[in-house]
């Protein structure tokens, strides 16, 4: 594998299983623009299909019944294909009865690859900052995500998220780490911790190491932005397996994007505005050990 200008060379292919709007960049709308702007073959299929995110007061749509999602795997398995995923990507479901769908398609790629990650982005609620958080998802999905999240290679929740999953609020970094290394995938990244006010530290877990990246808050509601960094956090950990880089690219590449999107008063994430800075981020933070 090798990697040019910013871009991903390897023919690398990612099966991605997640909500999907018109409008806006949410889920595949998001993820399978910037994992292609990397160079990286997306086979998306939609766990719902909204004309928005609900976030704007209303929308219509509807949830991908969990045989469809069954269906499209089993297709895509007949003709031979899976064991050309290099990787899984699952974030939104829109019901819990799409879990047992997704399970079985993680353990389908796998069997056809056993060398496929799996990156699961536990979607389910948030905090704004200075209130108490909220879950956003159906009754069941955050029960099913808890039985599953330390099943996947790469974990990426935000503060919230992973105080759910581990019963561990965020209030420290040392005490990020000790719980997503006794929670049990072997990568977590934490997204979102806001420890002083004003400033967001996203932390990635190894085995035997942790960075740190902080960024300044900015003021927009940064739909899908979450979506974008687990694509982009998985693409560029495929091109060679370092952590310490994945993380700083990622970050620096959300944070350009949330920059332009408050610059430009756009309601949705100005991916296709500022598409280059997916590629080649004009301002890197700096990543620091801190394990």
């Amino acid at each position: 594998m090798r990697a040019r200008a910013g871009y991903v060379f390897a023919a690398m292919n990612v099966l991605t299983i997640e909500s999907r709007v018109a409008w806006g960049h949410v889920g595949n709308a998001g993820a399978v623009f910037c994992l292609q702007r990397l160079g990286i073959e997306a086979w998306p299929i939609d766990t719902v299909t909204f004309s928005n995110h609900p976030g704007h007061g209303g929308f219509r749509g509807r949830v991908t019944p969990a045989i469809e999602i069954q269906d499209i795997v089993q297709g895509i398995a007949e003709r031979g294909w899976l064991g050309r995923v290099d990787a899984v990507l699952t974030g939104y479901l829109g019901d819990a009865s799409q879990g047992a769908a997704l399970r079985a398609a993680v353990g389908t790629v796998k069997s056809a690859n056993p060398g496929a990650l799996w990156l699961l982005d536990p979607v389910m609620g948030d905090r704004k900052p200075g209130q108490p958080g909220r879950i956003f998802v159906k009754p069941g999905i955050p029960e099913f995500f808890a039985e599953i999240a330390p099943l996947a290679d790469i974990l990426t929740p935000n503060a919230f998220e992973f105080a759910l999953l581990t019963g561990t609020e965020p209030e420290s970094l040392a005490s990020v780490v000790a719980a997503a290394r006794r929670y049990g995938p072997e990568i977590t990244v934490v997204k979102s911790i806001e420890l002083v006010p004003g400033t967001l530290s996203t932390v990635a877990v190894a085995p035997d190491q942790a960075w740190a990246v902080e960024t300044p808050l900015l003021p927009t509601p940064g739909n899908g932005a979450g979506d974008a960094f687990a694509a982009l956090f998985l693409a560029r950990y495929l091109d060679g397996r370092d952590v310490e880089q994945a993380l700083g690219l990622a970050v620096s590449a959300i944070h350009a994007i949330l920059a332009a999107t408050v610059a430009s008063g756009a309601a949705e994430l100005a991916l296709v505005t500022a598409q280059d800075q997916l590629v080649a981020p004009t301002n890197r933070f700096r990543v620091r050990r801190v394990d």
